[in-house]
């Protein structure tokens, strides 16, 4: 009788490791040619400024079919810039061109969107605005690197400059005949005589607006950016409201008065460090049947409802702006543009605030109606 004594070893199968992805060439050839698409759109954010500035746009409104000659001579600019920029904006299909006249033309209707500045369609200041932002970048990778922030006075002019050139004409449009009807009872105390707070009030666009609609109505605006309140300041006299408008140097924190019928904030409560502390300032700066309007930034409340063209600048911006000015305050609490109306409203209840409604909105804005 014999014995099989020998070891049978179990057959081991080496892993292969991960499956190396399929690359579809095609797929990777069109967002290489996206991204190059995207390269220009990026220095045409600086070509629009430009473009702005030198009146470029003003000038083929009001002439038609230009050369760069042309063009050049009427705005008293180089023709070499002047030739490279119509064919940028042709390429990028701004302007149009005809090769039999080598003129350039500029539609009716981007003429409305880069020339009207009191159209809602008006462009030039967002582009403004792009590219302050982007100016800073450095500041911003900096804050991103060490968890600090950069704040909003430390930012370049056109900053400032286009922020308010960019809302102004949504404000012109809708503030006074949309907005505050869409308050309840609001319209009725100003036309009254009602005391109002403009809390962020920067340039003081929002402030003259209300300023100029409701003359019976005393209305003070709210900013820690001394150089936006001395504008501001001087906007008020420019309109003929300053018998009825101040201007002071002080944050959301810091409002030094209370009995306020109304308190605005417009495209500002995502960038404070802290905005229940400033929801718990404008709970107590109110009257007791007063009422807190804020405006935002269009927003829904999950990732997946802005991931559109509007959400997409709206999340850069607050990447490079809004998210940097609020981690350079005291709590940083880094709401973001794009933070929607459910975590606005969860900072009004934090402040103590009950009664809260969307009641309207623009493609670039929510208004909220926020109540004791």
């Amino acid at each position: 009788m014999s014995t099989d004594t020998s070891n049978h070893a179990p057959t081991v199968t080496a892993d292969p490791g991960p499956t190396e992805p399929q690359v579809d060439m095609d797929v990777l050839m069109s967002f290489v040619f996206r991204a190059v698409d995207e390269v220009g759109a990026t220095l045409n954010a600086a070509l629009v400024v430009l473009g702005d500035k030198l009146g470029y746009y003003r000038d083929l409104a009001a002439h038609g079919p230009t050369t760069p000659a042309e063009l050049a001579e009427r705005t008293g600019t180089a023709e070499p810039y002047a030739r490279e920029w119509l064919n940028a904006q042709a390429a990028g299909q701004y302007l149009t061109y005809d090769p039999a006249t080598t003129r350039y033309t500029l539609p009716p209707e981007q003429a409305i969107a880069l020339t009207e500045e009191d159209s809602p369609a008006f462009l030039p200041g967002l582009f403004q605005l792009a590219l302050g932002t982007v100016h800073d970048m450095d500041h911003v990778l900096d804050a991103a690197r060490n968890g600090g922030g950069f704040g909003w006075h430390e930012h370049v002019t056109d900053v400032h400059d286009g922020c308010e050139r960019f809302f102004r004409p949504s404000y012109n449009a809708a503030l006074v005949a949309e907005w505050l009807p869409a308050l309840d009872g609001v319209v009725g105390k100003l036309q009254a005589g009602a005391l109002v707070a403009d809390v962020g009030c920067g340039h003081g666009a929002s402030t003259v607006l209300m300023a100029q609609a409701f003359p019976q109505s005393r209305f003070i605006g709210y900013d820690y950016h001394p150089e936006s309140i001395a504008t501001a300041r001087r906007r008020a006299v420019d309109a003929g409201v300053s018998d009825r408008v101040t201007f002071e140097i002080a944050s959301a924190d810091d409002m030094p008065r209370e009995g306020f019928d109304l308190v605005t904030m417009f495209d500002c409560l995502h960038d404070m460090g802290d905005p229940v502390g400033a929801a718990e300032q404008v709970r107590a700066a109110l009257a007791p049947d007063g009422t807190w309007m804020v405006v935002e930034p269009m927003a829904g409340d999950h990732v997946e409802d802005n991931l559109n063209p509007v959400g997409r600048a709206y999340y850069g911006f607050s990447t490079l702006l809004c998210t940097p000015a609020s981690l350079s305050q005291d709590v940083g609490l880094a709401l973001g543009t794009q933070a929607g109306p459910a975590r606005i409203r969860d900072v009004a209840t934090a402040g103590g605030f009950t009664r809260f409604a969307s009641v309207a909105e623009t493609p670039f804005n929510r208004v909220l109606e926020i109540r004791p």
